[in-house]
């Protein structure tokens, strides 16, 4: 490798307690969330999602953002039949030596709001819209069978410990 490059780095776990040190930081401060899931026709589709980790799973919820149907959601309709799917949490930057992202793959549910007061506070507390206007649901729930983290670069000490390099300034002799 060319002297200056790091080399990206790949890991695969099981479960969100497991994740490598610099990957909690990103699920707790990136504000959008991508869902992967399978449409009624058998396609690929990604939408973008607000999302709370709580406890073992990743949740999403149905909101007062405004929406083209009435009813049940495409995206409800499509986990309920099709549950497998994907969450996917990253960050861009034009420092290439900073990008990485979280991709949680797994199983979700389509569930009730009722008794499920952990998650609406996690939400109120990531989204200050749901302050005014709490999600009235339904919740989609996302279970992790395993959850990919990579980044751009590796660090110099531990694999999984400390955050990604820090930007770099303009003048400051680096490429």
């Amino acid at each position: 490798m060319a002297p200056g490059r790091h080399k990206p780095v790949t890991e695969t776990v099981d479960t969100l307690d497991e994740l490598p040190g610099w990957a909690r930081p990103l699920l707790e401060e990136e504000r959008v969330a991508h869902l992967g899931l399978i449409d009624d026709r058998g396609f690929p589709r990604v939408l973008p999602v607000t999302f709370a980790v709580v406890e073992a799973a990743a949740w999403s919820a149905v909101d007062d953002k405004p929406k083209q149907h009435a009813g049940d959601l495409a995206r409800v309709r499509w986990l309920r039949a099709r549950p497998a799917s994907a969450l996917t949490v990253d960050r861009y930057d034009d420092d290439w030596r900073r990008l990485a992202w979280v991709q949680i793959v797994g199983t979700s549910a389509v569930v009730d709001v009722v008794d499920n007061e952990r998650v609406i506070e996690a939400l109120i507390a990531r989204y200050a819209q749901y302050r005014e206007r709490p999600p009235r649901g339904p919740l989609l729930r996302l279970e992790p069978r395993h959850i990919v983290c990579w980044r751009a670069a590796a660090l110099q000490g531990s694999r999984n410990d400390g955050p990604t390099p820090a930007p770099t300034s303009a003048g400051d002799g680096s490429t």
